[in-house]
């Protein structure tokens, strides 16, 4: 089904941090700019916990209404004290997440991309000149063509389905219950400097337990690698007791919020696009295999993303595609070799039982606070795009 308006530059599609980042990075460098979002609205239907660690806070201007600095991490095992893990100057932050959200699409629309929301992507036809999408949405078919695709849409990606490009097929399955924090000075029994990290082959083989000290909330979730099934109920029970909580107090009916969701725990898919088509964020598999985070990536890939689109149809330089297989991180290797020894009970309870030793709390602390920077995240001197533009003037994509 062919659009009824001339081809627009980018079409974006899904509307999360890597989508958003992208729409917004796009419109920025001076690229007509369509997402494409099948949700009814900025922010609904979140499925991360919304951590952000502290070189993304540093890179972006980010609303300090919408996070809350966390300090340090206690991890559990089996001993009778938690390992407590701090590193000088380094920080997390819990956020609102669906508010981070719209505030990326507010940031998003100011910068002059269009959001279609409530539009589900159901066809894709690549031409030589453009690429036709069809979305349904509210019940009618819509078309739109557009010069490139950015494929935004999350780990179970519709247009690595519809592109016949590569998917994900290795997962971590979560669960995760939203509770209103308590109210008062002290009141709380959650110590809210931490992050409380469990680890437990029996509820969350393969990944982890953890308590978020939020914003104005207390998320409590679990995740367990596949084929396993993570255990909410047994967790809840176990966390009651392990942090001597009242168990009424992580009573799921008392939840304001539940969510579920997969993540991404095989490394870079491939091929990551088409000579008109390209993935990003969790699409492309741009997750930690280790710890499954994928909000720094989703932000720095979707924006790395938006660069190479604007050198290559402003620039004349390569596809999207030719420049993102050079400088997208494989998160191959030692990480998915980690990823797969984490995975079986044994070394997960021996770890339970060994947090105190030197060498794991090294390992622990290299996990949580050891991070390279990949791209930088904001629109400073310093970011260059990848592709043959750059390289042959050593200049910027045009400024803001």
């Amino acid at each position: 089904m062919p659009g009824s308006r001339p081809p627009v530059d980018l079409a974006v599609v899904g509307g999360g941090f890597a989508g958003l980042a992208c729409a917004r990075s796009a419109a920025m460098l001076g690229l007509s700019v369509v997402v494409i979002d099948a949700k009814p609205e900025p922010g609904a239907k979140v499925r991360t916990t919304g951590i952000l660690v502290r070189e993304v806070i540093e890179d972006l201007d980010l609303p300090a209404r919408l996070m809350r600095r966390v300090r340090g991490v206690r991890l559990y095992g089996d001993g009778p004290k938690p390992l407590e893990l701090w590193a000088p100057g380094y920080y997390f932050a819990a956020t609102d997440t669906a508010g981070l959200v719209r505030w990326l699409a507010g940031e998003a629309r100011r910068a002059g991309a269009e959001l279609w929301q409530s539009s589900r992507l159901v066809g894709l036809t690549e031409t030589p000149s453009h690429v036709s999408l069809e979305m349904v949405s509210q019940g009618e078919r819509v078309g739109l063509d557009a010069r490139l695709v950015v494929g935004a849409d999350g780990a179970r990606s519709a247009v690595a389905r519809l592109a016949g490009l590569g998917r994900n097929r290795h997962w971590l399955t979560g669960l995760e219950l939203e509770f209103p924090a308590a109210a008062g000075e002290g009141a709380d029994p959650i110590d809210r400097r931490f992050l409380h990290c469990l680890l437990s082959a029996e509820f969350a083989r393969g990944y982890i337990g953890w308590v978020v000290p939020g914003v104005g909330v207390t998320q409590v979730g679990v995740a367990a690698a596949q084929p396993a099934r993570p255990d909410l109920a047994g967790f809840l029970s176990h966390l009651a007791g392990r942090l001597g909580l009242d168990p009424e107090m992580l009573a799921p009916d008392r939840a304001i919020e539940r969510r579920a969701g997969r993540i991404p725990a095989g490394g870079r898919v491939g091929p990551i696009g088409t000579s008109r088509v390209v993935l990003t964020g969790d699409a492309a598999g741009l997750v930690s295999p280790l710890t499954g985070g994928g909000i720094r990536l989703a932000l720095a890939s979707g924006r790395q993303a938006a660069l190479a689109a604007a050198d290559h149809l402003i620039e004349g330089g390569p596809s999207p595609t030719a420049q993102l297989v050079r400088t997208y991180p494989k998160l191959a290797g030692g990480r998915l070799w980690l990823r797969r020894l984490i995975e079986r009970p044994l070394v997960v309870r021996t770890l339970a039982r060994s947090l105190e030793t030197p060498l794991v709390r090294a390992a622990a602390r290299r996990i949580f606070f050891h991070r390279s920077r990949i791209w930088p995240l904001a629109d400073g001197a310093t970011a260059q795009p990848p592709g043959a533009a750059a390289e042959r003037t050593g200049e910027q994509p045009a400024p803001r």
